[in-house]
């Protein structure tokens, strides 16, 4: 059902924030207990996850197995995956994949009317399922969108932004909350003793990314500056193959593309992954993103070219796609498509268990937001849609055995600062900063100056959407300063090595991201990494 923001002081519902994936299949799974699902944009939109044009990984094939799946998932994480919660997921992937159904997604199947299965990069059978192709995540988010509407134990209120987690004793106390794109009006406290964040993840801290502007880091900066421990934010993923057309965010050429055959040349029409790795375009995400940035870095440009491959069968077997390339003049059938890496997937989050619980209690987390220890330092493609279900129906299965307390009326203080919006010119600086330090490749010298950069943004800001952005921002460019070897998609140039003593996850909290600013900022002058 629907509802306003005016009655909006306290609620004895859990609390979804985000109206994505994991939130929409985390409320439809706590039916017919009472939910509050607060979306910054209407649903459908302004979620990442109705942009994934892969589909979701499941062994569901005949002759593929869980165990399979699982083995992939961690031979791309860099040794950083957690076994056990890589194979709990690839084993309720089935199960996810059968909620989903009945929940309306049309997944593709084939003559016999079985589930169609694709190929993506780095999973040694076919196991990614589809709908029409490119269209997975907008299918879902639509069929879950309209299973939400139409129960009556959710009440969605959309245009509403979480800019402060309230906290008391170490639990989750409440919520400040605004409205969305209307930085002038007072924000509302929510007091609320369980709440879910199921956010999104930060690509639109980068200047390049696919990801829609909602994924900010938003969800991850309150729960940081709540206290909550982090897990791995240094560990970007960044998409080999946006199309690069003058658009913020830029429009994706899925992975199913080189899944299909189409390959990668340079402007002189050169295939350049053959050189670089055995799979060459279906090598791991982070080598064919250094493979293209490497050959942009160059000045010999990058380009998809699925001519052969696809041709005339394009605008059918993937017409989102299609419909990026006709819009910007570009025919795929029978041009090339430029491409770049951009900011795609953040395997780093709130640092959750196998339940979905954060290190604040009455605080879980799920999807982009979240890190479970499944992806470790490189995702494996099409996990994060089957991540994001199978997290928030153990999170629904968690709350569902819980008794959560009343919530307290909150009192009338809220969390500064209260100014008006971020300054453009900051944001810009942010973004550039970023994709320029804290991007593909990383050096020592360069990620120093980015965490200066930003605790100074976050000491300084006079706009609360401003400061939550150079929240998580610091955390990525801290923890990528602070990992001094090279591990999945975190590249150093000054560390090229992967050191195996370094094989263990990264746990930090906003006070350690700011302890590494202040030392940075307290060296002598002349020790102080410069920019090269």
């Amino acid at each position: 059902m629907q509802d306003t923001i005016h009655n909006l002081t306290r609620t004895d519902d859990i609390v979804i924030v985000g109206g994505g994936l994991a939130g929409l299949f985390c409320a439809l799974k706590l039916a017919p207990r009472p939910v509050t699902l607060i979306s910054a944009a209407p649903l459908g939109q302004g979620a990442s996850s109705a942009w994934a044009q892969g589909g979701i990984a499941a062994a569901v094939a005949e002759g593929d197995t869980p165990e399979a799946h699982a083995a992939d998932t961690i031979a791309v994480g860099g040794g950083l995956v957690d076994d056990a919660v890589a194979l709990g997921i690839a084993r309720e992937a089935a199960p996810r994949i059968h909620d989903l159904l009945s929940y309306g997604v049309p997944f593709d199947r084939d003559l016999e009317g079985r589930l169609a299965v694709g190929r993506e990069a780095a999973h040694s059978a076919r196991r990614i399922v589809h709908v029409r192709g490119d269209g997975a995540g907008a299918a879902i988010i639509a069929a879950l969108s309209d299973a939400a509407r139409s129960t009556p134990s959710i009440r969605v209120i959309e245009g509403l932004v979480a800019e402060a987690l309230l906290t008391e004793g170490g639990a989750v106390a409440g919520l400040q909350l605004r409205e969305a794109g209307n930085v002038a009006a007072r924000p509302l406290l929510l007091a609320a003793r369980a709440v879910v964040l199921a956010t999104g993840g930060i690509g639109h801290l980068y200047a390049v990314t696919t990801n829609p502007m909602e994924a900010s880091g938003s969800g991850l900066a309150i729960a940081a500056h709540a206290g909550a421990v982090i897990a791995d934010p240094e560990f970007v993923q960044f998409h080999p193959t946006a199309i690069m057309v003058g658009r913020d965010p830029a429009p994706l050429a899925t992975e199913a593309l080189r899944g299909e055959g189409a390959t990668l040349v340079n402007g002189a029409g050169e295939r350049f992954m053959a050189a670089l790795h055995p799979l060459a375009e279906l090598a791991p995400r982070d080598i064919v993103a250094r493979g293209v940035f490497a050959e942009i870095a160059a000045g010999h440009g990058a380009f998809l070219d699925a001519r052969q491959a696809l041709g005339a069968r394009f605008a059918d077997r993937f017409p989102t796609v299609h419909a990026s390339c006709i819009a910007a003049g570009i025919d795929p059938a029978t041009q090339i498509i430029p491409i770049a890496p951009a900011a795609h997937y953040h395997m780093g989050g709130i640092a959750v268990d196998g339940r979905g619980r954060s290190s604040i209690d009455g605080l879980w987390a799920g999807g982009e937001v979240s890190s479970t220890g499944a992806h470790g330092a490189n995702r494996l493609a099409s996990n994060s849609l089957l991540e994001a279900v199978v997290y928030a129906a153990r999170i629904a299965d968690d709350i569902a055995g819980r008794a959560i307390p009343p919530p307290a009326r909150l009192p009338d203080a809220l969390v500064a600062p209260r100014g008006g919006p971020p300054d453009a010119a900051s944001v810009k600086r942010l973004r550039a900063t970023m994709a320029v330090h804290v991007g593909v490749i990383r050096e020592g010298k360069g990620l120093a100056d980015a965490v200066r950069h930003f605790a100074a943004v976050e000491r300084e800001a006079t706009s609360i959407a401003l400061r939550n952005m150079a929240i998580s921002a610091l955390l990525v460019a801290a923890s990528a300063w602070s990992r001094r070897e090279s591990r999945g998609a975190h590249f150093r140039s000054d560390h090229r090595a992967e050191i195996p003593a370094l094989a263990q996850r990264t746990m930090t909290t906003l006070t350690a991201a700011r302890e590494i600013a202040e030392s940075l900022s307290s060296l002598p002058r002349a020790a102080q990494p410069m920019i090269a």
